[in-house]
């Protein structure tokens, strides 16, 4: 008998990674030792009518373990997900063989303002905003306000697997890989 429910999970899933956009990119590398600071803003937008577009500013860090135990096996996320039944999604994306072991990521978000009714005006003004400060490492993300620690956690995994070629250059470059 064929089981239907891991690919409605994954069609699940995959619709709702998709969902999520990355307003304003940043294009620098995690660090290979030690903790990296992704500082972002993420723009949720209203799931209802008279409801405002949230602003929350907050920085994911991306800590790698020195010592490699098997407890740091498993990746580590912290405040990422507002309820506990969101872990699924993260159980969801390692179980298929996501390459994110001994990393630890944690969120810290600051409080949420309410701005305006136009996710694209509140976009903009950022946009304007970053760029009139010269702020290359900060990044924009939209998506519906639910979808915050999925909007995260595709952004920190974008930034580990760009970053990946550059830190295993390093590792080579140090003595660490053949």
């Amino acid at each position: 008998m064929v089981n239907f429910s891991d690919f409605d999970d994954e069609m699940r899933f995959h619709e709702l990674w998709e969902s999520v956009r990355l307003e304003r990119p940043v294009h620098y590398n995690l660090f290979t030792f030690g903790d990296t600071v992704l500082p972002y803003y993420f723009v949720g937008t209203p799931t209802e009518e008279n409801e405002m577009v949230s602003l929350i500013k907050g920085e994911v860090r991306v800590a790698r373990p020195t010592i490699i135990t098997p407890d740091t096996a498993r990746p580590e996320f912290q405040n990422f997900f507002d309820e506990q039944g969101d872990q699924g999604m993260i159980d969801f994306l390692l179980s298929r063989s996501a390459a994110f072991s001994h990393l630890k990521f944690e969120n810290n978000s600051r409080s949420e303002k309410f701005l305006s009714d136009q996710a694209e005006e509140v976009i903009s003004k950022l946009n304007k905003q970053l760029d009139s400060e010269e702020e290359e490492e900060t990044a924009i993300l939209s998506a519906i306000k639910p979808l915050a620690g999925i909007a995260l956690l595709k952004y920190t995994a974008d930034r580990v697997l760009s970053s990946a070629p550059g830190n295993v250059q390093e590792l080579r470059e140090r003595g660490f890989l053949p």
